[in-house]
């Protein structure tokens, strides 16, 4: 049997399997020059799905070293031109052309638009879809336990890992000996085939020297030079925190969701629980019988299957809200702002009605204020956020409020007009937290100092008998100076 696959089987890794299961014992396998080419660019490029491909490769070399098959690479190397019409399907055809080329070869391909195109050109193709059901564990997997947030390897360094919980955790050592880039290399190349095959997996994004991967709950990091200076695969895993459970979502939270608050923010500082809050807010909607999308990147929260996730669309959360405002769902919850384009585009869907929650990184409420106001005109920004959710680090939940007023900011009591303010308060007692104006072009956000919890009265002590207090002291005698006046001198000076 003569079998060609394409760039997508090579990098999907599942060839090698099928035969050391003994499938394709003794056939030909044909490998267009086309697909070496195509993982030769993007592997230069720093794309971890080239390393992964060219591994590949290997291990079909070393099939065809043990007698169990026959190796060729046939074709031609694309040129320039086929490579800037390589999205419009130009080096696909070469991989094609060369399955045409041998009778009764069989194409593989796991690519579905390459698939359909072979048979409309009549080749017998072999359309190896997305598995579904148990895998292996991975190699990865041996690093984790069930108290395990996140594990870090890296090449000539002993691999450790953050274990406990958010609140409080600790980095320990996995073992004594540092790892190498092989084994990393190895562990690469098996994330990428798991995110290939499994339904649950999926390339978030990669860009030269990294690549991000999500296999189910699993968001794992890979890095490598020239981005970094070794190569590095980090993991993280959502931790839950079992006391949300019951004390989570207030009463204040359900209040601002049942009156279909026009803009929430949740903020906190990295690792503080602020995904925990986002997912507990989503299945509180879903009792409530809303509709609820998310909009992820990467897609991490982990939600039921009614909740459609989006990612960035064409590498644009702009585009994203765009769809999403035709869609018209109840709620979006909006994971991770960062850039100015994901701020602007919280703002635009705010604009249009769609009513939405986001999440930011901040450390302190004004903190995930100010980063609003560089990137959303000031005079829109109450119109774009009424609630802010602060989350700090030892997982305390604060609930503000947020208005527009016309006055006087706190303590600038002696300025001498009033002017538009956005103040942002506490929504249990409306105790102000900052207030935010312009003062001279300038846009100032000035905090105000908020006790939560106020010092205890002092208790007063008994004072001594007037006596006392006076002995030994010498009497200060004046003319017109009344005995009152007398006595008090007396209890200072004593």
């Amino acid at each position: 049997m003569i079998l060609v696959p394409d760039t997508s089987v090579v990098i999907d890794g599942r060839i090698t399997s099928m035969i050391r299961e003994g499938e394709y014992n003794g056939s030909t396998i044909i490998i267009p020059e086309a697909v070496v080419a195509e993982l030769e660019s993007q592997a230069n490029q720093g794309r971890e799905i080239g390393f992964s491909g060219l591994i590949e490769l290997q291990r079909l070399s070393d099939l065809a070293h043990e007698g169990i098959i026959k190796l060729q690479y046939v074709g031609k190397r694309p040129s320039l031109e086929h490579v800037k019409m390589a999205s419009g399907g130009e080096i696909d055809a070469l991989i094609r052309s060369v399955a045409l080329e041998y009778e009764g070869a069989q194409f593989i391909t796991s690519d579905i638009v390459q698939a359909e195109v072979a048979k409309a050109k009549g080749l017998d193709v072999l359309y190896l879809k997305p598995q579904i059901g148990d895998f292996s564990p991975l190699s990865l997997d041996q690093f984790f336990d069930e108290t395990t947030i996140s594990v870090h390897l890296k090449e000539r360094v002993k691999p450790t890992a953050r274990k406990g919980t958010i609140e409080k955790s600790e980095i320990v050592f996995l073992r004594d000996s540092p790892l190498s880039e092989y084994e990393l290399r190895q562990m690469a190349q098996e994330i990428l085939e798991r995110a290939k095959r499994d339904p649950d997996g999926f390339i978030e994004f990669e860009r030269k020297g990294v690549t991000v991967v999500q296999i189910g709950s699993m968001r794992i990091a890979i890095a490598r030079r020239p981005f970094s200076d070794g190569m590095e695969i980090t993991a993280f895993r959502p931790v839950l925190r079992k006391q949300y459970d019951s004390s989570l979502l207030s009463a204040e939270i359900k209040t601002r969701l049942a009156q279909k608050s026009s803009g929430i923010l949740i903020a906190g500082p990295p690792g503080s629980g602020k995904t925990t809050v986002a997912q507990s807010i989503t299945s509180y909607l879903l009792m409530s019988g809303h509709r609820v999308c998310t909009m992820e990147n990467p897609r991490d929260l982990q939600v039921p299957d009614s909740v459609t996730q989006f990612s960035a669309l064409e590498g644009s959360m702009k585009k994203t809200g765009e769809v999403l405002t035709l869609i018209r769902p109840d709620y979006v919850i909006f994971d991770e702002i960062r850039g100015d384009e994901d701020f602007q585009a919280y703002a635009d869907m705010r604009l249009s009605g769609v009513r939405i929650i986001g999440v930011v990184h901040s450390q302190t409420p004004c903190d995930a204020l100010q980063r609003f106001l560089n990137r959303v005109d000031f005079s829109t920004v109450a119109n774009v956020i009424d609630t802010l959710i602060f989350v700090d680090e030892k997982a305390k939940i604060s609930v503000y409020e947020m208005g527009l007023i016309v006055g006087k900011p706190t303590g600038m009591q002696d300025i001498p007009n009033s002017c538009p303010i956005i103040r942002l308060s506490r929504a249990i007692d409306s105790a102000t937290m900052c207030d935010v104006f312009s003062y001279q072009g300038r846009v100032i956000v000035l905090p105000s100092e908020i006790h939560e919890i106020p010092p205890a009265p002092q208790q007063k002590k008994e004072q001594p008998s007037v006596p006392e207090m006076t002995k030994d002291v010498p009497e200060k005698k004046e003319e017109g100076v009344k005995e009152e006046e007398n006595l008090a001198w007396k209890i200072a000076a004593r």
